[in-house]
């Protein structure tokens, strides 16, 4: 008996040098495995990033393009009005050119037709 009762013993003994260790590591991978791979992990951040990066370029392009928007329209104000851009518009709403303009045809666009009603001007796709 006193042989089983110190094999019990020893057995225990064991038991709690090892479980204790194995418990603490898989607790410990557990938080790093999802301290990479989680939800809010490493890779997450380094895609949100990613996402930013596209984000703020994104953004930057529209706020040209608005700019670009903006001074067109200054041209334009009443107040402010700049007959070289006022001859574009028009011409480009009432599908105008000069004789002597150079008009250029984009491959998929149909030819313009000659429009003899109107002296000194044809009409046609300004580039």
């Amino acid at each position: 008996m006193i042989g089983a009762r110190s094999f019990r013993t020893a057995l225990n003994r064991a038991l709690r040098q090892v479980v204790a260790p194995v418990v603490g590591a898989s607790v410990v991978a557990y938080f790093a495995y999802h301290t990479v791979q989680g939800d809010r992990g490493l890779m997450a951040l380094t895609q949100l990033q990613a996402q930013v990066t596209q984000a703020k370029a994104q953004l930057d392009q529209v706020r040209a393009e608005r700019e670009a928007m903006e001074r067109r329209a200054r041209l334009l104000r009443p107040d402010n009005l700049d007959p070289d851009m006022l001859e574009e518009e028009a011409r480009k709403v009432l599908d105008f050119s000069r004789p002597d303009d150079l008009v250029i045809l984009l491959p998929g666009k149909p030819a313009p037709q000659e429009d003899k009603g109107t002296p000194g001007a044809t009409p046609g796709k300004t580039p």
